[in-house]
């Protein structure tokens, strides 16, 4: 059978032995692409991969409603939305791609790893502990890096390293100096394809020297649960509670605190999240108050997505919890969309269930929502501690 080669400005069909393979080549766009591991959905969303930089190359290999499947390198596939890309025409793609040498050093605020690799590749981090490090996979790259030089001005980074993983899935490791984890950023030179990855330091043990950012949940038109009796939002109460919070800190002698919305506003998640990464807090807290069908479920409960930020999760719950309310749980791998950013750490407090009468009781009572706030300052307290 002939082969026929056709090249539209979109896609590459090729068409051999009765067996037609399709891909398209695509560039990552704006502030919040990020990849899924499969085609699962609930109320948050399919579990997620990571976040991407913008302009990160990707190959297109099937179309389902509104996500693209994406091949990352030869046994990894994941899933993203098609209005996070553009056709990327001008790009062809290449047997396999290298990296070469990587260079660690400090500024004054952070440190950072470069690794300099043939093109603008996708890539997956992931948080370890015990001891804290990094683990930065980055798909489609076979390792030529033969030297990796670490400068003395480096304060948090203690040891980098390459570890070929897959033959096409290098990973990089880094180890930090302290237990906790404060944030990472990955991103890419807006005109080389080298990749950054800007580690924060830890700060001091002085929360009064901290920036603290308070999200409200939900806002304007996005009102959040309502009560069962009052019928009143969600996003009120989450308001009300964000501002004593934001009392408490001040009069702890916390002079930077961010508020996300100190009004009732529409704010979309991507709105948030490019607030947030511009402030650049050490800590973020999110307020919700919880719902359920079954009302009789009831309590009080923290989340968090990525290891390394549970600990200050930990903390706030166990001051959460003197408050006389049940104990709805510490949870994990929280797909909430303020828990993934890796850049700052960030604990979502569900206060209470509005959907039970006992708890909406108490959130109705103002002096509760004070105790909330200041048993969030005492969990950050308590977590300062540690450090």
């Amino acid at each position: 059978m002939k082969s026929l080669l056709c090249i539209t400005a979109a896609f590459i069909f090729i068409n051999a032995t009765a067996q037609v393979a399709t891909y398209q080549m695509v560039r990552t766009k704006g502030a919040i692409a990020y990849l899924e591991y499969g085609l699962g959905d609930d109320r948050l969303g399919g579990a997620k991969m990571g976040y991407l930089d913008s302009n990160v190359v990707l190959k297109v290999v099937d179309s389902i409603h509104s996500d693209y499947k994406v091949q990352l390198s030869k046994n990894h596939f994941a899933y993203l939305p098609k209005s996070s890309v553009i056709a990327a025409v001008d790009i062809v793609p290449k047997p396999y791609y290298l990296s070469s040498s990587i260079k660690v050093y400090g500024d004054d605020k952070h440190d950072y790893v470069v690794i300099n690799l043939d093109e603008k590749l996708p890539y997956k981090s992931q948080q370890v502990i015990q001891p804290a490090g990094l683990w930065i996979d980055i798909y489609g790259a076979t390792s030529n890096t033969n030297w990796i030089t670490q400068l003395s001005t480096v304060k948090e980074i203690t040891q980098t390293w390459t570890e070929q993983i897959e033959d096409d899935v290098l990973r990089v490791h880094i180890r930090l100096k302290n237990n906790e984890h404060w944030g990472h950023a990955i991103y890419y030179d807006s005109i080389s394809r080298k990749m950054y990855v800007r580690v924060k330091r830890e700060p001091v043990k002085d929360i009064r020297k901290w920036k603290i950012a308070i999200d409200a949940g939900h806002g304007g038109t996005n009102v959040g649960a309502a009560g069962v009796t009052s019928k009143r939002y969600e996003k009120e109460y989450a308001l009300l509670i964000a501002k004593e919070f934001q009392s408490a800190l001040r009069l702890a002698g916390v002079k930077n605190v961010v508020m996300v919305r100190d009004k009732d506003t529409t704010l979309s998640m991507e709105e948030r999240t490019v607030m947030l990464r511009k402030e650049d807090p050490d800590l973020l807290i999110s307020i919700h108050l919880n719902s359920s069908s079954i009302d009789t479920i009831k309590g009080t409960s923290t989340f968090y997505r990525h290891i390394g930020f549970r600990n200050v999760s930990k903390h706030i719950l166990q001051q959460m919890l003197t408050l006389g309310l049940k104990e709805y749980g510490n949870v994990g791998n929280f797909n909430f969309a303020l828990s993934g950013p890796t850049e700052f750490q960030n604990c979502l407090v569900e206060v209470a269930f509005l959907s039970n009468k006992e708890d909406e009781k108490k959130i109705m009572n103002a002096a509760f929502r004070k105790s909330v706030a200041n048993k969030i300052l005492e969990g950050i307290r308590s977590y300062a501690k540690t450090l």
